[in-house]
């Protein structure tokens, strides 16, 4: 069985956004982990997660999601996650972290919603 999982990055004006698309498994995580160092935030921009097409995501993945808010927070960025699937949001319910994360229905309402803080 093939896992695969694609990543893309895009830079905007409120900070980076990372597309995933496919399975987020304990066999793709550690790619989407090796690529987090590789996004330039500033203090004030926001890191957004698009998930939209994201079609598996298991408790590697759900390490994966921290370790990027850790590395936003490491930056004085903002985290949030847009077009998150039913199956992955109650995954993040289920352990919290819908708490933890803010959630916007695409990336341009994230980026709508965005404020950059006075750093």
């Amino acid at each position: 069985m093939t896992h695969h999982l694609t990543l893309r990055t895009r830079a905007t004006a409120s900070g980076q956004v990372v597309e995933l698309a496919g399975e987020l498994d304990h066999h793709t995580a550690p790619e989407v982990r090796a690529a987090l160092p590789a996004l330039e935030l500033r203090a004030g921009q926001q890191l957004v997660l698009d998930l939209g097409a994201l079609t598996f995501c298991d408790s590697s993945g759900v390490t994966v999601l921290i370790a990027a808010r850790n590395h936003a927070l490491a930056a004085e960025a903002g985290i949030v996650l847009v077009a998150v699937p039913d199956r992955v949001s109650r995954i993040l319910r289920i352990v919290g972290l819908d708490q933890v994360f803010p959630f916007h229905p695409t990336a341009q309402d994230a980026e709508a919603a965005w404020q950059p803080t006075a750093g």
